[in-house]
């Protein structure tokens, strides 16, 4: 079976800046995926291949099992995207927009734009020029929908939007996607919005990918530990189980990939005589901050 995305070996670089080296991951047929990263991690770039914006300078992209700069006009039918600013053309209102669209793909079911349309206070004569960022990014997010799409891409949908919006819009993705037909990948600033959607989660760092694991996996086995100890410095240097130490004035922290059993031992290791270790919660947002860095 082919992978809904598959990146493989991606490089590129923006003068003598690198944005992605050797990026290598793949997104699953009826999985939803995250992929985070700090600004300048290379997301944008990837997305940009991914809809054939940009031309990587080495390695492979296939969605649907086609090269991505290539697709066959019946796989373009088969992928939607929404990039970022939820564009739109403004002169249209929401019956036209509905037509116009509808006529480029054969499974469209205006049944589903018109629901979540009902949802809003827009009514069907109202142009989009007029709408709020709110309103146009469900807009976006119906003529997407009633495409009845197999892969669906969604990059940065919350820009702009109020928590109201947020909510709705994952609410909407989630009921979309609930018989596990659909192959989603997003990107947001906001992780907060994905903890309990996305089935697996993919982390750039500095045009690398940093961890790609099935979402829960790592919210069970990436922990953090506070701790108590005299004036230390630790010592990290390429450590394996991405090993990070915060000093505090009382309690200090440490975050990594190791089990309550391990931590005194690995605390010994950096140099740390800890005491008092207590195992604290994390969301997704805390093991993200922890592996990219709060700055």
């Amino acid at each position: 079976m082919d992978f809904a995305i598959e990146c493989r070996d991606l490089c590129h670089r923006y003068g003598r800046k690198p944005a992605l080296r050797g990026v290598s991951w793949s997104l699953k047929p009826g999985r939803i995926c995250g992929l985070l990263g700090r600004n300048g991690a290379g997301k944008t770039t990837t997305i940009n291949i991914l809809n054939s914006f940009l031309v990587p300078e080495s390695g492979t992209c296939k969605l649907l099992g086609e090269d991505s700069h290539s697709l066959s006009p019946a796989t373009k039918a088969r992928i939607g995207y929404l990039i970022e600013g939820h564009v739109q053309y403004g002169f249209f209102n929401v019956e036209q927009i509905e037509r116009f669209y509808s006529a480029f793909y054969p499974k469209w079911d205006a049944s589903i734009y018109y629901h979540l349309i009902s949802r809003l206070d827009i009514g069907k004569k109202q142009k989009i020029s007029t709408m709020s960022c709110g309103q146009r990014s469900q807009v976006a997010l119906g003529l997407i929908l009633a495409q009845k799409p197999d892969l669906i891409v969604f990059d940065d949908y919350s820009m702009g939007l109020d928590p109201g919006y947020r909510r709705l819009f994952i609410d909407v993705i989630r009921d979309y996607a609930a018989d596990g037909k659909r192959s989603i990948l997003l990107t947001s600033h906001i992780i907060q919005d994905l903890e309990g959607l996305i089935d697996d989660c993919i982390i750039y760092d500095k045009g690398r990918v940093l961890v790609d694991t099935q979402t829960e996996r790592l919210s069970q086995d990436y922990r953090r530990y506070s701790f108590t100890a005299p004036e230390f410095k630790a010592h990290l240097g390429e450590a394996p189980d991405y090993l990070r130490v915060e000093q505090h004035p009382s309690r200090h922290l440490m975050h990594g990939f190791v089990n309550p059993d391990e931590v005194a031992s690995k605390l010994a290791q950096l140099g740390i005589a800890a005491s008092d270790i207590k195992e604290e919660k994390m969301t997704l947002e805390d093991i993200f901050i922890a592996l990219t860095g709060k700055y």
